[in-house]
């Protein structure tokens, strides 16, 4: 008769299969459904893999083996996203913070009590389900303000008005692998004046499968002195990440202040709000700085 400690091994190779077969299974209805950006996939996945890999067995540490079995998921799956990476690691936090919940909540109730379940599921399905209904959605339209401080020598509104020169990012998260803008058409700021920015390509999964090139195409909406409001009219470079909506331009003397106001496409809102927030403002801070320098 085979003792224990041999068949944990297998027992664990056995459950973290599971889990991540139940991950993906959810993962092809979430798609199916377009529900890829909600909190239904960034929480209900990880909760899938925790409670699947706690309940299938009973290992010493439910904790332990939900947070291994997210590693193996997570390795596994970001060869495959290409430069989709950037958002795998910025939810990947939220991955490891579902699962140690969940697993921390079974390893509970194996050695006490049945009460952090009363606790931690009511806390579980709110965070699934938010935004997945206008009755639990946080605010979605956000705006974030940057600024620079221009040389004595620079024109602010004459740079406006020319197509930038755009330098390296500096940001260490922009650097992670979002699209950096290449150059840009157009030039005036007069009201319906249009700029069109083209972007680094998408690399798609595939062998030899061809670049997508992306851009943005704004038209000046609003005009005043000191004063020019951008509005975005086509995007097919941040679509995936957020939708923005217009950059407004404000300038006094040397100083420039660059606003975003965009509209956050990814729940839950308290764990991708601020994230997004943080990368927007990142990107008006460089956009501040180009027409500064």
């Amino acid at each position: 008769m085979e003792s224990e400690t041999p068949r944990r091994p297998r027992l664990v190779l056995v459950v973290t299969l599971a889990g991540l077969f139940a991950a993906y299974l959810l993962y092809e209805v979430l798609h199916a459904g377009h529900l890829e950006q909600t909190s239904l996939f960034y929480v209900g996945i990880p909760a899938a893999i925790a409670v699947v890999v706690t309940m299938t067995a009973r290992p010493k540490s439910a904790t332990g083996v939900a947070m291994v079995t997210i590693t193996i998921g997570l390795a596994l799956a970001g060869p495959l996203l290409g430069e989709g990476v950037v958002c795998l690691l910025m939810s990947a936090p939220l991955f490891y913070l579902v699962g140690f919940i969940v697993g921390n909540a079974v390893d509970y109730v194996r050695r006490h009590s049945r009460h952090a379940v009363a606790v931690v599921a009511p806390l579980l399905l709110a965070a699934v389900l938010e935004g997945a209904t206008p009755f639990t959605s946080l605010p979605r339209d956000e705006e974030v303000t940057a600024a620079a401080t221009a040389a004595r020598d620079t024109d602010i509104e004459a740079a406006l008005a020319r197509p930038p020169a755009f330098g390296p990012v500096t940001s260490p998260l922009l650097r992670l692998g979002f699209p950096r803008p290449l150059g840009s058409e157009g030039r005036g700021l007069a009201v319906g004046d249009t700029r069109t920015i083209t972007f680094t390509p998408r690399r798609s999964l595939g062998i030899n499968a061809p670049l997508e090139p992306r851009a943005m195409t704004l038209r000046v909406a609003e005009r005043a002195p000191g004063r020019a409001v951008f509005r975005v009219e086509r995007d097919t470079t941040l679509a995936r990440w957020m939708d923005l909506r217009e950059a407004e331009f404000r300038w006094r003397g040397r100083r420039l202040e660059v606003t975003f106001r965009y509209r956050r496409t990814f729940d839950p809102g308290w764990y991708f709000g601020p994230l997004q927030r943080y990368a927007a403002t990142q990107a008006a801070g460089y956009l501040a700085a180009t027409f500064t320098s």
